[in-house]
């Protein structure tokens, strides 16, 4: 101890470089004043920290693109969408690729739900007969498409046509709808899917529409998707409705796809899409040989978009948190101090004032 006491005693300078005095205790004055200040300190200061910690905690993203170099995968579309006007039994999904070629290796699982009119399930089926027609440009031909179907000699209309004109003249006049959903996995070109009556007969359409301005394809997209979900992630299509009130049409939607890979911090990765879309509606004309129907006209993006969460630097986190917990101590001191020179004023006037 001595040894110490003297070597302290030959630097007495060092002192100097205190930044942290100590008062005696008989010198230091504790106050109410100065209690309400500590409280209200450690109530900003837990807070304070609680809202850093949870900032720091909070992960990021970062988003990167790059050339898409994917070949020879198929695209997944998740569809969901409803037709309050249009029974099920005369829906019809076609889907084709840019290329015009059959696609008979498409794997489909859709299914339609029946509908009543105030929009319960009320029946389903299995939509197994996927339509499948050759076309030989991006867009549709429709007046050759049904060019084709008014060949077909008029003994075609047998007893079963003749019944399902009925049934869905029945289903019609109650107010039956249907709700197409399921899955696509289509080629990985540019192409399209549209939902219409163009499975049916010519003749069984006429019968049952009495013409094609007759067919109403208002319609609810609850959800459209390009492949699985990830957090933040937007489909614009989704609970879109556009329902007909007067003249029918097509309407088509031309979606841009854009290839996302979703990097969670676990490392694990998620392929996906996203995509951003335009919408037009061509009303029915008199001289229109077309059928009214709902098409998803989609392209894909050359470029990927990566999207990496991330989680803040702990050092970042340890210099916000020192400042935000130094800046609330200093200004709680600099308020107790403030306080109790204003206290301390008023009470040393009100004795003078008492003299007088």
């Amino acid at each position: 101890m001595e040894n110490s006491s003297a070597k302290m005693g030959r630097i007495p300078s060092l002192k100097n470089f205190n930044a942290f005095p100590h008062a005696e205790d008989h010198l230091l004055k504790k106050t109410y004043s100065g209690a309400i200040v500590t409280i209200l300190g450690l109530i900003i200061m837990v807070t304070l920290f609680a809202h850093e910690l949870t900032f720091y905690l909070t992960t990021y993203t970062m988003h990167q693109m790059s050339v898409d170099l994917k070949r020879g995968e198929t695209l997944p579309i998740h569809i969901n969408v409803s037709f309050p006007s249009l029974p099920c039994e005369v829906l019809s999904v076609d889907a084709i690729d840019m290329s015009g070629k059959h696609e008979v290796d498409l794997h489909t699982n859709i299914w339609k739900l029946r509908l009543d009119k105030y929009g319960h399930i009320i029946g389903t089926e299995y939509l197994s007969d996927l339509v499948e027609k050759e076309h030989g440009t991006h867009d549709h031909d429709h007046g050759k498409e049904h060019q084709v179907e008014e060949k077909k000699p008029e003994h075609t209309f047998n007893e079963d046509a003749d019944k399902m004109v009925k049934s869905v003249k029945l289903a019609m006049e109650n107010g039956e709808g249907c709700r197409v959903y399921g899955a696509l996995d289509v080629q990985r070109v540019a192409g399209n899917f549209h939902i219409s009556v163009h499975g049916l007969n010519i003749f069984v359409a006429n019968q049952i529409f009495e013409g094609s301005s007759h067919v109403n394809v208002s319609h609810v997209i609850h959800t459209l998707s390009f492949g699985p979900e990830y957090p933040g992630v937007h489909n614009p299509l989704d609970d879109n409705s556009r329902i007909l009130h007067e003249a029918s049409g097509t309407f088509k939607y031309y979606i841009k796809v854009v290839p996302t890979e979703y990097r969670y911090l676990s490392k694990k990765v998620l392929p996906t899409n996203q995509f951003s879309v335009t919408e037009y509606f061509v009303p029915m004309r008199p001289t229109d040989r077309s059928w009214p129907a709902v098409y998803f006209l989609y392209d894909l993006s050359p470029i990927t978009v990566t999207i990496k969460e991330e989680r803040r630097n702990f050092l970042h986190f340890i210099t916000r948190l020192c400042a935000v917990l130094g800046g609330t101590f200093a200004m709680t001191g600099m308020l107790d101090r403030w306080m109790y020179r204003i206290i301390e004023s008023v009470s040393s006037s009100k004795p003078r004032s008492g003299m007088r």
